[in-house]
């Protein structure tokens, strides 16, 4: 090991029912460095930060800090060996306020032993957060009250207080606005002139290039390579990461748009979103673009039952509808996939043949009992046409990587045969070989007469298969651009308020 590396882990082996998560991988890394590590769901990078973090005992091999073989049982010797981990899924106290959840197990004492100094622990608490600077967080709020990205700013501010000198960040940046991704960048540097070694990993590639010393490409549970960001680029990585070259990233196709599906004229729900009016063609992907906060999750809501508007009407295939629930929109042939799968989509603790069949037990039930042979066979076409990975249809939903959870929650809707398909950042926290397949899957939707409306954060994704874009901000719809008007800079500028307000007629307004 050279005298820089500060983690070695070396032959690190696992497996999970006999599925081998990790194969013999060696890695390392220094102090004062941001080390990302990348790879398909699947790959191993969550199972090796978990044996790293304490949380998974592996089966094999030996980890190294500063040359010396330590014993990574728990959570707690990680903790004491210095390391923190920031995971996808929060491991905040939700009933807590945010100055407990920074400082839980080492609030301040008052003068009466047992009791609480709560206005130094505050104090406290805001120093952390305005030294990282995370701004605009009431520390004495309860968790569950704030937003899911200022939970990610809280989950950070608890790792980072006890100056850790290994910090892990899983996929910090899915649910981060471009100004919060900026300010944790920001952060990383600090640390890294601190000399912290922070593991970074996500799918977001250009995100990668930009705050990577070093990436490390995991593929099949081992270790493929490591590189520096300035040596490759984004395609060499993707074909270490998937072992072939992609081509297209996004499907070509030509948009053949039949009549109107989808109508929604003046919908507003007080205090969230105003006047939303807009249609959708068979065989059209629609993107839906805004900011965080802008309204665009709570549209699709309400027009999927979920959080029913107070104003406005909704038109399916030119008729009225009143959809006051998730039920009646999916008899109607309205399907939502949700912003975030785990809490909305799936069931984790269910197998994936319950999971994909909850939206249509009806259809394979007779005189009240199931029919498990038509539904098995439901659910294996569709595991078969989405590659869900491993096959199985007993297999619990939590044990899958996130790309095939999502696949999971799609398949849940596809069965449905929707006639429109809401979206709602459908590849947030997949690898890029599952996103391929999703907009393959979204292209043949289409071209059967699908209307697919795309919620997303990620302008190449909007762009690369929209065929007309909405921008919202502040809970109105401030613009409308056709495929050949749409252009990274434009939608954000209108997104931020920059561009006046570009609509042109609608199809109905004609």
């Amino acid at each position: 090991m050279s005298e820089q590396e500060y983690l070695l882990m070396r032959g690190i082996s696992k497996s999970y029912d006999g599925t081998q998560a990790l194969r013999g991988v060696t890695f390392s890394a220094r102090l004062g460095e941001v080390h990302a590590i990348v790879g398909e769901n699947g790959a191993g990078k969550s199972t090796l930060i978990k044996v790293l973090s304490g949380a998974v005992r592996h089966d094999a091999g030996e980890i190294l800090i500063d040359g010396k073989p330590v014993s990574l049982d728990s959570p707690l010797h990680a903790h004491q060996a210095g390391i923190r981990a920031v995971y996808q899924e929060f491991s905040l106290v939700p009933h807590l306020t945010v100055t407990e959840n920074i400082l839980l197990g080492q609030m301040p004492q008052g003068r009466v032993r047992g009791w609480v100094d709560w206005a130094a622990a505050h104090r406290r608490a805001q120093a952390i957060l305005d030294e990282l600077g995370f701004t605009g967080i009431d520390v004495r709020t309860p968790v569950s009250r704030l937003s899911v990205s200022h939970q990610q700013m809280v989950e950070i501010a608890k790792a980072v207080a006890e100056r850790p000198r290994i910090l892990i960040l899983d996929e910090p940046s899915a649910v981060l606005s471009q100004e919060e991704l900026k300010r944790l960048f920001a952060l990383m540097q600090q640390l890294k002139s601190a000399s912290t070694l922070i593991l970074y990993i996500s799918h977001r590639l250009n995100e990668v290039f930009e705050v990577a010393d070093r990436i490390t490409v995991l593929k099949d549970g081992e270790l493929v390579g490591t590189v520096r960001p300035q040596d490759t680029d984004e395609g060499q990585l993707i074909k270490m990461m998937v072992g072939r070259t992609l081509g297209e990233f996004y499907p070509r196709r030509e948009a053949k748009l039949g009549e109107e599906i989808l109508a929604v004229r003046g919908l507003s729900r007080e205090g969230v979103f105003t006047d939303i009016s807009f249609s959708l063609a068979r065989g059209e992907i629609l993107g839906l673009f805004g900011l965080v906060g802008s309204g665009r999750t709570q549209v699709a809501r309400s027009i999927f039952g979920a959080e029913p508007a107070d104003a406005g009407e909704i038109l399916l295939e030119g008729r009225p509808v009143w959809v006051r629930s998730p039920r009646e929109a999916v008899q109607l042939g309205i399907a939502l996939l949700t912003e975030d799968r785990k809490r909305d989509g799936l069931v984790l603790s269910c197998s994936i043949r319950d999971n994909v069949s909850l939206t249509t037990l009806p259809q394979v039930t007779h005189w009240g009992f199931l029919n498990r042979r038509q539904m098995d066979a439901r659910v294996q076409r569709q595991i078969q046409e989405l590659a869900i990975r491993p096959p199985q249809m007993q297999r619990l939903v939590r044990q899958l990587s996130g790309g095939n959870q999502q696949k999971v929650a799609l398949a849940k809707w596809l069965l449905t045969q929707a006639k429109v398909l809401i979206l709602d950042e459908p590849t947030r926290g997949v690898d890029v070989a599952t996103k391929v397949d999703i907009y393959r899957i979204m292209s043949g939707l289409a071209d059967r007469g699908v209307g697919i409306l795309l919620i997303s954060s990620e302008l190449p994704e909007i762009l690369g298969m929209s065929d007309r874009v909405l921008v919202m901000r502040e809970g109105r719809l401030v613009g409308e651009f056709t495929r050949a008007q749409a252009s990274e800079e434009s939608l954000l500028a209108c997104a931020a308020g920059l561009l006046q307000e570009n609509r042109t007629p609608t199809r109905d307004e004609g």
